[in-house]
Order: structure tokens, then C-alpha cells, then sequence
């Protein structure tokens, strides 16, 4: 599993660019949290995945990355389940 941070632009369509992405390479979704827009018109979309192989979200970062409402590098944090 992974949480992902992308910094993002504030606009219709973008978030729906971001999951058919995840989709495409077979990367299901725990959460996903939009934070509010900050004032240079960019919102934060945190991300947390269900367990995925490290080459598929190398691939969907990548992809990811190329798109023009991707305004940042997108944080990756591998999490690791601790079951009690």
C-alpha cells in the first residue's frame, strides 16, 4: 500500500485523469482526500492505495507525473500493514 500526495490543479476532470490512471494499472483505492485550493489555484489530493506492486505504481507515478495538471512531483510513502 502507498500513500500518495500530488499537488494538483483546481479544476474539473482532473481527479477522474488521477484514478483512470491508478486503474489502468490495477492500483485500487483505500481513501482519497482533496484538501482546499490554495491561492496559487492548486489543490493537495492525498491518496491511499491498497496493497500494489512497486513496478505498477512506478508506471502509474510516471504517468501520473506527464499530466499537465500535475503541478509537482507526487510524494510517495510506502506503508507497511501492521496487523494486531
Amino acid at each position: 500500500a502507498y500513500y500518495l500526495r500530488l499537488q494538483a490543479n483546481d479544476k474539473s476532470g482532473v481527479l477522474a485523469d488521477v484514478t483512470r490512471i491508478l486503474s489502468d494499472n490495477g492500483i485500487s483505492i483505500e481513501a482519497i482526500l482533496q484538501k482546499p485550493a490554495h491561492e496559487a489555484g492548486t489543490v493537495p489530493v492525498i491518496i491511499l492505495t491498497k496493497p500494489v506492486i512497486e513496478r505498477e505504481m512506478n508506471r502509474a507515478i510516471g504517468s501520473l507525473e506527464a499530466l499537465a495538471d500535475i503541478v509537482a512531483p507526487v510524494v510517495r510513502i510506502r506503508l507497511e500493514a501492521l496487523d494486531a
